[in-house]
């Protein structure tokens, strides 16, 4: 259910907008997206598991104020973003 330590560096590799980058919005809602997703298959088997269904909602809430502020920030940033991850709006 947890991201495995070569998933995440490859994920921060492959959004870091500069060498060495970890903290950039990029970076942080491509790690959470990755955990939504995980946690999306859990709650596919596990349809009860009413605290995992809340992280998800905390964790969706967190994406969301984070792509605001890309959004805020520069909008075409933000369209790149999206598009590489595959989210909608």
């Amino acid at each position: 259910m947890s991201i495995t330590a070569e998933r995440r560096s490859a994920l921060i590799s492959d959004y870091a907008v500069k060498p060495g980058d970890t903290g950039s919005p990029e970076v942080q809602v491509a790690l959470i997206t990755e955990r939504i997703a995980n946690l999306t298959e859990h709650l596919k088997t596990h349809a009860k598991d009413f605290h995992s269904r809340r992280g998800l909602l905390v964790l969706v809430g967190q994406r969301r104020g984070l792509l605001d502020y890309v959004r805020k920030k520069d909008q075409k940033r933000y369209e790149a973003l999206i598009g590489r991850l595959g989210l909608r709006r």
